[in-house]
């Protein structure tokens, strides 16, 4: 089998950064997977990967090809009835 090799880096918490998701000061870890940097709070479990820049790359955002919804019920099928009002009168 052959053996794929992975570089990791230490995991490290960041002084002053704020979790973007919790708010919570002081709790993100950062590190490097194949030279792309990641964090994660271990506040909420927050995770996200940063790009070249140090922006944080966007998951998927849900639409309507990659959502997935319940579908509704189908409709109960009565009858109704019209009764005429005698009140009104049609015009002759």
């Amino acid at each position: 089998m052959s053996e794929v090799a992975v570089s990791k880096s230490k995991r490290r918490f960041i002084a002053g950064a704020v979790c973007p998701a919790c708010s919570e000061m002081d709790k993100l870890m950062m590190w490097n997977e194949d030279g792309v940097p990641h964090r994660e709070c271990v506040a909420c479990g927050f995770t996200d990967t940063l790009n070249e820049q140090g922006l944080s790359v966007p998951k998927e955002l849900g639409t309507r090809v990659n959502h997935l919804e319940p579908k509704a019920a189908p409709a109960k099928v009565q009858t109704v009835q019209f009764f005429p009002n005698p009140k009104l009168k049609k015009p002759e």
